[in-house]
């Protein structure tokens, strides 16, 4: 996608002015060209245009006196200091450093006039400012003429650096026309915004009368068209990315109803209303010709996996093959089994491919794979190694698709490529988007949700029991076991460290296994050897173990109905999805479960909130959307892996009217003025406009 230069400059910011160090200090800001400059918008303002007098500063408020030094001295007490008394005429106020430099102390002498700025509170002598910024200035320097902004920075780059640069490109964007308005004025009228050049120069150089307290929560008008175009680029790309694919062949897949139909009257139980309403939608994209890409959407337990099958045999009966993916060694087995068990009997071969497979076991799967005898694989990441070839490949199925990065998703794609046509793609997640991410990172997405549990599941109840009650914890765990229940003892990933989470496994379960010596206790972690991680897991599904100690490798996919109980160590070190995939895995039979959260003080407080949340919701979605709040989007959808571009100004909890007016506006700007369209995407993502989601 091109623009004409002179819609949003890509001059490399070192032209003219620019040293190549410097070059290199703003490139880790983000910055390469000097439109980039223009977008570098100011965290805060300080307030330079006014003077207080001393005597009238209000406690507690960040303002600017100035005056003379009358007395300058280091004190002892009670620890080095550099203190000095500033006069204005109404008043004395206190200057107070506690980090100070030689030069410091030889700049600021008695007689010498001084400009403050700085928080005001109550010392033991008086008003006092502790480490203002102080600047020596003459008598009858002017002020400022507008708010000081304060921009995000690196090492090696000061604030006066970066305004200058800053000044610079917004003076040669105005004089190339760069700032100029891209937008239709029926949308600028519509929405009822302020000019972009405008606001992007109110930003930089606010009036000395403008609110400090709107431009510091961005609810200026000016900073609500920055968001509302940063969301409109935003949305445009995903609407042009939509079309793109919807250009794009794939094989028609209708619904033959034959193993479909074999399926249904096979499983010991019935789909919910819900299961039978996302499969009619899939089945419906299936029999497209162009590319199906849905995410699947669907709590803890609510059966996205039998709708996969239903997807996996409809490509299958139409004579194509179909893949499911999954992030863990553990799921996907899992996966294996459970469909093997469905579909065996219905004549289909599957084949199975992971990394640590035998090379003979792997050879044999690659062949079956390759050949179109296996019209199923599943498996982990292992099956977009480039050594796998389809024969037809048509249906891609990925789970919990948000662990994978983009390039994993789109290698697996690209394996159904050799036939000129894209295989659809269904995503698979337990871990439920909320509805302004759902608009925004995922609006070039068809989405369907699973939104109700099958019928005989229990609800769970939850528990936060403090470490220090851990006896109480452990009669419970030998009382549910010996009436014949089964229970799950979770250790929690410590510092990011698989080494220590397998240190912390192992003492548990010797601990445990001295604890409860008439139990039969398991242990499953990810170094396990697969046929041991197997075997311990169908012991355990087969009820000869009673308790299994586990890392979270058990976050997903493990389905043991008669396990009821389960006790997550150092709940307080888990995040919020990670605690509500955990506690899935128990509820799954018709008896009451309960999840015991053991958690260690002191808390911080957004430990606490955490757990204050996990334990009053069960609602996946609700748990989601506070996640969302604590966290941000970037966190949430691994956005690092992910390669979705990120939001720099707006707040999708904030500016959720924004967004919604952005989605009507790309809409119609696309329909009705496409150069526009192009304009605004080359001014804000520039060459990441050809960025295409996966």
């Amino acid at each position: 996608m091109k623009a004409n230069s002179t819609d949003s400059p890509t001059v490399p910011v070192a032209t003219g002015f620019v040293s190549k160090v410097m070059q290199e200090k703003l490139a880790r800001l983000g910055i390469v060209n000097e439109f980039d400059l223009v977008l570098h918008l100011p965290l805060r303002h300080e307030d330079e245009t006014h003077l207080y007098p001393i005597n009238d500063v209000p406690a507690g408020a960040n303002v600017q006196v100035e005056g003379v030094i009358i007395h300058s001295e280091i004190m002892y007490r009670p620890r080095r200091q550099l203190v000095c008394q500033v006069e204005d005429g109404s008043g004395i106020l206190f200057m107070r450093f506690l980090n100070f430099y030689g030069s410091q102390v030889k700049a600021y002498s008695v007689g010498t006039r001084v400009r403050l700025l700085g928080e005001t509170r109550p010392g033991f002598f008086g008003p006092e400012m502790v480490h203002p910024k102080c600047r020596v200035v003459s008598e009858g320097v002017p002020l400022a003429d507008a708010l000081t902004p304060i921009y995000p920075t690196t090492a090696g780059l000061s604030q006066e650096a970066i305004r200058k640069l800053i000044r610079q490109a917004l003076v040669h964007g105005d004089q190339a026309d760069s700032l100029a308005e891209v937008l239709p004025v029926e949308i600028i009228e519509h929405h009822q915004l302020q000019g972009f050049r405008d606001s992007v120069m109110f930003l930089h150089q606010p009036p000395p009368d403008a609110s400090v307290i709107l431009l510091q929560e961005r609810t200026h008008p000016a900073w609500r068209r920055i968001k509302f175009d940063e969301l409109l680029a935003q949305q445009l790309s995903m609407r042009l990315h939509f079309q793109q694919r919807r250009s794009r062949s794939a094989p028609a897949l209708p619904e033959k109803n034959k193993l479909t139909r074999s399926l249904l009257h096979s499983l010991p139980f019935e789909l919910t209303d819900a299961q039978k309403k996302v499969f009619a939608e899939i089945s419906e994209d299936l029999a497209a010709v162009h590319p199906m890409q849905r995410l699947l959407q669907g709590d803890v337990g609510s059966g996205k996996t039998v709708v996969a099958a239903l997807a996996a045999l409809q490509a299958i009966e139409n004579g194509y093959q179909a893949a499911i993916m999954a992030p863990t060694e553990i799921l996907a087995e899992q996966h294996y089994q459970k469909l093997s068990g469905w579909l065996a009997p219905m004549g289909i071969k599957i084949a199975w491919l992971s990394g640590s497979q035998k090379k003979q076991q792997r050879q044999v799967a690659l062949a079956d794979i390759a050949a179109g005898n296996a019209m199923l694989a599943i498996g982990t990441h292992a099956l977009f190694q480039e050594q796998v070839e389809f024969d037809q490949l048509g249906l891609a199925i990925i789970d919990e698709q948000h662990r994978f990065g983009v390039h994993q998703r789109l290698a697996l794609r690209m394996k159904g490529a050799k036939t000129g046509a894209v295989p659809h793609q269904l995503m698979m997640s337990a871990t439920p988007i909320p509805r302004t991410l759902a608009m925004s990172y995922y609006a070039d997405l068809d989405v369907s949700v699973i939104d109700e549990l099958p019928p005989g599941r229990t609800q769970v109840v939850t528990k936060l029991v403090a470490d220090i009650r851990r006896d109480e914890v452990v009669a419970r765990v030998r009382e549910s076991c010996h009436t014949g229940k089964q229970a799950y003892w979770v250790c929690p990933l410590i510092e990011e460290s698989e080494a220590l989470q397998l240190k912390t496994a192992l003492e548990t379960y010797e601990t445990l296994t001295l604890t409860f010596p008439d139990l039969k206790i398991g242990l499953v972690h990810g170094r396990l050897p697969p046929q041991e991680k197997s075997a311990v897991m169908e012991a355990f599904k087969q009820g000869v173990i009673q308790l299994l100690v586990a890392t979270t490798v058990i976050e997903v996919g493990v389905d043991v109905p008669n396990a009821s109980l389960m006790v997550i160590e150092h709940a307080e070190r888990m995040g919020l999805s990670q605690l509500h995939q955990l506690r899935g895995r128990v509820g799954r039979g018709a008896e009451a479960s309960v999840c015991i959260l053991l958690y260690q003080k002191p808390l911080s407080a957004t430990a606490r909130e955490r757990l204050r949340i996990i334990f009053e919701q069960t609602d996946g979605f609700e748990i989601a959307r506070q996640d969302l709040r604590l966290r941000g989007p970037g966190e949430f959808l691994g956005a690092r892996q992910s390669g979705v571009p990120m939001l720099r100004f707006a707040d999708l909890e904030q500016d959720a009217d924004l967004l919604a007016a952005a989605r009507t506006a790309a809409e119609e700007i696309l329909r009705n003025h496409p150069a526009s369209a192009q304009r605004h995407l080359q001014r804000w993502l520039g060459g990441k406009s050809e960025y295409l989601r996966v």
